[in-house]
């Protein structure tokens, strides 16, 4: 059994979700329910779960905060908040799971899944990368946690050269010459990567504006990059890319 707990200031969250698991999440026992951060530290320290579902805003001391002051970290994390860019984005960035309120049953089954799947918690670096995020929303993020298929991969970002899209998955080519495969869509990557010199080329690619070393004029035209790699240019994409390229 997977023991669990819920962090959540507020009451009726809490039953909702000890309903959905204890109905659709066999696998999970709730041994403990709490509605601050401050019961919550003194009872992970002395019951040892196995996954904490934490609610990102609670009055007195909020789900990172409380973060911050575990160490180390060795459960599960799995966020529970209500829809916030920010938070989100940081949560992609770090590669920890998340859940939207109000949760959703399959949602909550897949998250519950993957735990079982998953046998490593979050290391450093992820919680590293998901504070430094979300304290500084601002500032700029050198690594990246990327979910791949052998386990959890850090990447620095300037390190990617270009993604290109395979269905369901992405492949990162870095500047080691190494190619990454991780379990994200294109546009997730994207999303990610585009506050960084990332733009879309191509529906199929996504390129690192500092790799380009030449553009080739066609009806599309590509890029030549810095490794030798050509890069086609859609139709759709080709303005918006020179313009990034010739800034006036």
């Amino acid at each position: 059994m997977i023991k669990a707990i819920i962090v959540d200031d507020e009451p009726n969250c809490c039953k909702t979700l000890l309903l959905l698991l204890n109905r659709y999440c066999h696998e999970v026992e709730v041994i403990g329910t709490y509605y601050n951060g401050i019961e919550a530290l003194q009872a992970i320290t002395t019951t040892s779960p196995d996954v904490v579902f934490l609610d990102v805003e609670m009055p007195k001391m909020n789900g990172f905060e409380m973060l911050e002051k575990l160490s180390p970290v060795n459960f599960h994390l799995i966020f529970t908040t209500s829809y916030d860019q920010y938070a989100l984005k940081a949560f992609r960035f770090s590669a920890i799971d998340y859940l939207l309120k109000p949760v959703d049953r399959e949602e909550l089954q897949k998250a519950v899944k993957k735990l079982t799947e998953r046998s490593t918690i979050p290391i450093a670096d992820q919680l590293q990368i998901l504070l430094q995020k979300v304290n500084f929303p601002g500032s700029p993020i050198k690594k990246i946690a990327l979910p791949t298929m052998e386990g959890l991969q850090m990447v620095l970002i300037d390190s990617i050269l270009y993604c290109e899209s395979d269905d369901n998955y992405t492949t990162l080519f870095l500047k080691s010459n190494c190619k990454v495969i991780v379990c994200r869509t294109l546009k997730e990557v994207e999303e990610m990567l585009g506050e960084h010199s990332f733009i879309r080329a191509h529906r199929s690619f996504l390129v690192n504006i500092n790799e380009i070393e030449k553009y080739i004029r066609g009806e599309g035209g590509y890029l030549l990059m810095t490794n030798g790699a050509m890069v086609d240019v859609s139709r759709t994409k080709k303005e918006v890319l020179l313009k990034r390229l010739m800034p006036r």
